[in-house]
C-alpha cells in the first residue's frame, strides 16, 4: 500500500461534512426539544419499517422505562404493517394506540408518521432509504433511532453526517443500531484495551462469516420494484451488500478500538457459489485489508457460503498480547476474561437512548454510526473495484445507487438481462468513484 498519510479524523470529518451541511438544507435550527421531565411525560413513538428489525426495535422502545407509546407506523407494504402491529399490539396493549387513520403504507409513509405528533421515530427499513428519512426527521425536529447500516452510498452518507450536525444544534438525540457499544462485555474489553491491557495496537482482525440469509420468490404479479425491495437483501441500493448490511458490526467495533476509521482499503471479493437470479447483484465473499491514518492494519472477511468456516468475531494485537474482543478475553502478562452480567444489548441501546431524551443528556451516534456504515462501502468499493480506494475519495464519491423516482411501476437502479440475471461488479473493470 502506498505510504500513509496522517489524517486527523476531526478535521476530516468538518471538511466533508461542512459542504453536505450547506446552507439551509435541512431548514432553519429550531428551538431545542424539551426533556421529558421525571419520566412522567409520555414519549410518543412512531416506526417507519415493519419488518423482523423494526418489530424488535419499536418492542424494546416501548420496554424502556417511563410513559412510552407507539401511535403511529408505516411501511412500504400493508402485510408487513398489518403482522407487525397485531403482534406489538399483543405484547405491549396498554402502550400501541395506532389506529388505522396512522398506518400509513407506501413509499411516502415516513412523512406522515413525521407529521403524526410524535416526539422520536424509529426508522428499520432497508439502510438505503435511511438517509432520506433521517433528514427528513431532523428536518422537522425529531429524535431518532435507525437501524444500521445507515447509507448505501457515499452521497448517503453525507446526507446523514449533514443531518446529524444540525441534530447536534437542535439539540435532538441520535441513536444507531449498533449495540455493541451498549454490551457490558464489549466495554469493559475496550476500556481495559484502552488503558493498555495489551500495549500498542499492531493489528485487528474481523469476521461476519456465515451460510447466508432468505430468498424470497418472485411472483407473477409482482413490478420490478416490488420484487426487489421483497427481496432487498441482494440489491446494493437497498442493502449495500453484505459488507454493508452485517459485516458492519464487526467492522465498527475495530474502529471503535482506534477511535477513528480506515484511510484507505484493498481487498477482493466475488461470487462463487451464490449466483443465480434469485442472487440479485451482490458477492457471496469479501476479503479487505484497511489501513489507519497510523499504519495499523484491520483484515477483514465477511461470507455467505454454507459449510465453510463460520465466524462472527472481532480479534486485536498488540505489542504485549492478543485479545478476542468478541468473547472479552485478554492473553498477556495478566490474562483475564468478562464473566459478569449481560444483559440484553439491543434493549439497553434502547434504555440509554430514552433516558437521554427524558433527561435531555446529550446523545448522539450518527457520526460514528456513519463512518462505520462508510468503512462498509469503501470495503465494497475495494472488492469491487480490485483497487485501492482512498477514503477521503470514497467519501466524496458523486456516484449515487438511488432510483430517480420512487414508484411501484418505476425502474429501480438495476434491472435483469433477458436472461433474468442482474449486473454484477467485476474487480479491474468496475468503477465506483
Amino acid at each position: 500500500m502506498p505510504e500513509t498519510q496522517n489524517t486527523n479524523r476531526r478535521d476530516f470529518l468538518k471538511t466533508t461534512t461542512t459542504a453536505a451541511v450547506g446552507v439551509g438544507v435541512l431548514g432553519a435550527i429550531s428551538t431545542p426539544v424539551g426533556a421529558f421531565a421525571g419520566g412522567n411525560d409520555t414519549i410518543k413513538i412512531g416506526l417507519v419499517g415493519c419488518g423482523g428489525r423494526g418489530t424488535a426495535a419499536v418492542g424494546q422502545a416501548l420496554s424502556t422505562d417511563g410513559n412510552v407509546k407507539l401511535v403511529a407506523m408505516a411501511d412500504a407494504f400493508s402485510d408487513r404493517m398489518e403482522s407487525c402491529h397485531g403482534g406489538i399490539s399483543r405484547r405491549f396493549k396498554e402502550r400501541v394506540a395506532v389506529d388505522n387513520d396512522h398506518k400509513f403504507v407506501g413509499f411516502d409513509g415516513y412523512k406522515n408518521v413525521i407529521n403524526s405528533g410524535i416526539d422520536l421515530i424509529i426508522l428499520a427499513t432497508p439502510p438505503g432509504f435511511r438517509p432520506i428519512h433521517v433528514e427528513a426527521a431532523i428536518a422537522a425536529g425529531k429524535h431518532v433511532f435507525m437501524e444500521k447500516p445507515v447509507a448505501t452510498d457515499a452521497p448517503g452518507v453525507r446526507k446523514v453526517l449533514a443531518a446529524v450536525e444540525v441534530a447536534k444544534k437542535k439539540n435532538l438525540k441520535i441513536g444507531v443500531g449498533l449495540q455493541r457499544h451498549h454490551e457490558v462485555k464489549y466495554l469493559e474489553t475496550m476500556n481495559r484495551l484502552k488503558d493498555g491491557a495489551i500495549g500498542d495496537i499492531i493489528a485487528m482482525r474481523c469476521y461476519w462469516n456465515g451460510a447466508g440469509v432468505w430468498v424470497r420468490e418472485r411472483l407473477p404479479e409482482q413490478t420490478e420494484m416490488e420484487y426487489q425491495m421483497r427481496n432487498w437483501y441482494y440489491f446494493n441500493w437497498l442493502c449495500g451488500d453484505h459488507i454493508c448490511e452485517q459485516h458492519i458490526h464487526n467492522l465498527d467495533v475495530c474502529n471503535w478500538l482506534k477511535d477513528g476509521f480506515p484511510v484507505r482499503a484493498n481487498g477482493m471479493g466475488g461470487r462463487e457459489v451464490r449466483k443465480g437470479r434469485e442472487n440479485g447483484q451482490i458477492f457471496d465473499h469479501h476479503a479487505v485489508e484497511f489501513e489507519y491514518a497510523d499504519g495499523t492494519r484491520m483484515f477483514s472477511q465477511c461470507r455467505h457460503i454454507p459449510d465453510c468456516w463460520r465466524s462472527v468475531s472481532e480479534h486485536a494485537a498488540g505489542s504485549k498480547g492478543t485479545c478476542d474482543i468478541s468473547g472479552a478475553a485478554i492473553t498477556a502478562a495478566k490474562n483475564w476474561k468478562y464473566a459478569g452480567p449481560k444483559p440484553n444489548p439491543y434493549q439497553v441501546e434502547h434504555d440509554d437512548l430514552f433516558a437521554a431524551v427524558r433527561n435531555d443528556t446529550p446523545y448522539n451516534e450518527g457520526e460514528y454510526g456513519a463512518m462505520s456504515t462508510m468503512t462498509s462501502i469503501l470495503g465494497r468499493m475495494a472488492t469491487y473495484s480490485g483497487k485501492i480506494v482512498e477514503m477521503e475519495k470514497a467519501l466524496n464519491s458523486k456516484i449515487s445507487l438511488m432510483p430517480k423516482e420512487f414508484a411501484w411501476d418505476a425502474a429501480p437502479p438495476v434491472l435483469p438481462d433477458e436472461d433474468g440475471k442482474y449486473p454484477v461488479a467485476v474487480p479491474g473493470r468496475t468503477v465506483v468513484i
